[in-house]
């Protein structure tokens, strides 16, 4: 058994620790309320665009966009997207398990990786797989600034037909205790459905091809801005989630070395009693 010292410095460490995860999980509950709000902002808006968009590809020949060209899938441009750090849960560990199970399923002949967060770069890394590009910063605090650069390198790559489709793999926030591992097809643009038979047609000022020029990018920066936040969101609740646990388990570590310490304590005193008792009676029998 360990001694009383050292379980009275075990008793301590964990109390320091446990001071430390409360403070994490208020941290990242504040956070994540800021998170939370922007993402459910956005949600309606990029619902709306996305039905806007397929409508209006739908009605728009391929031809008049490279964003709108749709070809067969052999080579695609897969982003994944993870944290900057440790402790929430499995939230890295689940969007990584399932982009390495896409890289090898065989699903297409060619997988070429972009990487957004240095928990992916560096898992990625560690296996040899090499990435197109690499976004190790932008988690930290996204912004409209740090996405577009990561959508405009996207629609390129698509635009000069070095890649076939490009999908977006990430966690989704669905709630503080449930966040959802997605796989979403950013490009080509889809199309609605029964639009190009039916419905109203779109007269277009000025043409065409200006105005898709201008709309199509914009859509591709937003919904890349709506994933990262997402992302952002779903890393919060689970680290908040995370540090909660652990406060909770530190919690009763303290209650059971609290009272293994008062055995110890006690044990310590019946023992001194008993070997008092024991010397007086010896005395009293001389």
């Amino acid at each position: 058994m360990p001694s009383k010292q050292d379980l009275r410095r075990r008793i301590r460490s964990v109390r320091s620790t446990q001071q430390l995860t409360r403070a994490m999980k208020m941290v990242y509950a504040a956070k994540l309320r800021r998170s939370q709000a922007a993402v459910l902002e956005a949600r309606p808006y990029a619902a709306a665009l996305d039905g806007m968009m397929r409508s209006l590809a739908g009605r728009v020949r391929a031809a008049r966009h490279p964003l709108l060209v749709e070809r067969p899938e052999t080579s695609v441009t897969l982003v994944v997207v993870a944290g900057d750090k440790g402790l929430c849960g499995a939230f890295n560990t689940n969007v990584l398990r399932e982009a390495n199970l896409l890289v090898g399923s065989g699903r297409w002949e060619r997988v070429d990786l972009v990487l957004v967060g240095r928990r992916g770069i560096d898992f990625f890394r560690r296996r040899g797989l090499a990435a197109v590009a690499s976004y190790p910063e932008v988690m930290k605090r996204v912004t409209p600034e740090e996405s577009r650069e990561l959508s405009r390198t996207l629609a390129e790559r698509y635009a000069k037909g070095e890649t076939d489709a490009v999908y977006l793999l990430s966690n989704r926030f669905r709630s503080i205790l449930r966040q959802e591992v997605t796989l979403e097809r950013l490009l080509p643009i889809g199309r609605s459905e029964g639009a190009a038979e039916g419905g109203a047609a779109y007269t277009f000022e000025p043409s065409p091809q200006a105005l898709l020029g201008e709309i199509l990018p914009r859509f591709v920066e937003f919904q890349v801005l709506r994933t990262l936040l997402d992302s952002q969101a779903a890393e919060h609740a689970a680290r908040m989630t995370a540090m909660d646990s652990a406060s909770n388990n530190a919690a009763d570590m303290i209650d059971r070395l609290t009272l293994t310490y008062n055995r110890a304590r006690q044990a310590s005193i019946t023992k001194e009693l008993i070997e008092i008792v024991s010397g007086a009676q010896a005395l009293a029998e001389r």
